[in-house]
């Protein structure tokens, strides 16, 4: 009995120095990771009232899953964006509605995981929603997917338009039916969004901010995007409705790694 304790009490020994190893590696590489230069910040600590519908952190989006580097559904961008976003809430609110961001800061890991995703040509699980009409073998040729992103230079944001008060939007079930992102907006995943003509990731040319096919109420509704974001010292992307830079960028030629989560920032304010 003595000898099985003495080899019980080792096992257990073993077994709690094996776990506090594991613990100790998993810490270093947390800390290992890179961080936020300091003029990085949380959206959410320059404007609480903007909505955070952060997709890439979900499954709700073209590749299906959780993007790599997407730790925690947080916005962070450099100072400079998130205090022009501040300043263009502070104008929609007064007319009736909130800005709501999709994407913010994103990092080149995250990048490297959509080009990996976009060369396999077995994987379309999405594609009934995202890119019905895109033949996935011309993502790259034609501009919906790059190697090397403006977002992960911290001062572009992807967004649209709520008008309040916002509704809340059930999440997303992998597996459900998809419906294409540019059906009328009652049959699409539902958005608490105004209605911009497309949905957001929309890989097609309905997306172009200034599509001639969309009109009335729809194209109302992104001019509206467009000029408030222009006011405050945002650039749109023709090609995406959603997509907006803020001028000028304080890293223009550097593409950050570091992950979207909030131990990521060495400044909470």
């Amino acid at each position: 009995m003595t000898r099985l304790t003495s080899v019980a009490r080792g096992l257990i020994t073993a077994a709690a120095a094996l776990l506090a190893a594991t613990a100790s590696t998993a810490t270093a590489q947390a800390d290992a990771e890179p961080k936020a230069p300091k003029d990085f910040v949380a959206l959410r600590s320059v404007n609480p009232t903007i909505l955070q519908e952060m997709r890439y952190s979900t499954p709700h989006n073209f590749v299906g899953e959780r993007v790599d580097g997407y730790v925690q559904p947080v916005c962070v961008l450099t100072r400079p964006a998130a205090r022009a976003l501040h300043k263009a809430q502070r104008k929609l609110l007064r007319q009736g509605y909130t800005l709501k961001v999709y994407d913010c800061y994103r990092p080149q890991r995250a990048v490297d995981h959509f080009v990996r995703w976009a060369k396999d040509l077995d994987d379309q699980a999405m594609k009934g929603e995202f890119y019905p009409n895109v033949d996935k073998t011309r993502l790259f040729s034609d501009g919906y997917i790059a190697e090397k992103s403006g977002h992960s230079r911290g001062s572009t944001v992807d967004l649209t338009l709520v008008r309040l008060p916002a509704k809340p939007t059930r999440p997303y079930h992998p597996g459900e039916p998809l419906v294409p992102c540019f059906a009328p907006q009652d049959e699409r995943f539902p958005d608490n969004s105004v209605d911009m003509g497309t949905g957001f990731d929309c890989f097609d040319t309905l997306s172009h901010t200034l599509d001639p096919r969309i009109q009335g109420d729809r194209r109302a509704n992104r001019l509206l995007l467009k000029s408030t974001l222009e006011d405050v010292g945002f650039v749109n992307l023709p090609e995406e409705w959603w997509h907006y830079t803020y001028k000028p960028e304080p890293y223009p030629d550097t593409y950050f790694d570091f992950p979207v989560s909030r131990t990521s920032l060495t400044s909470h304010h």
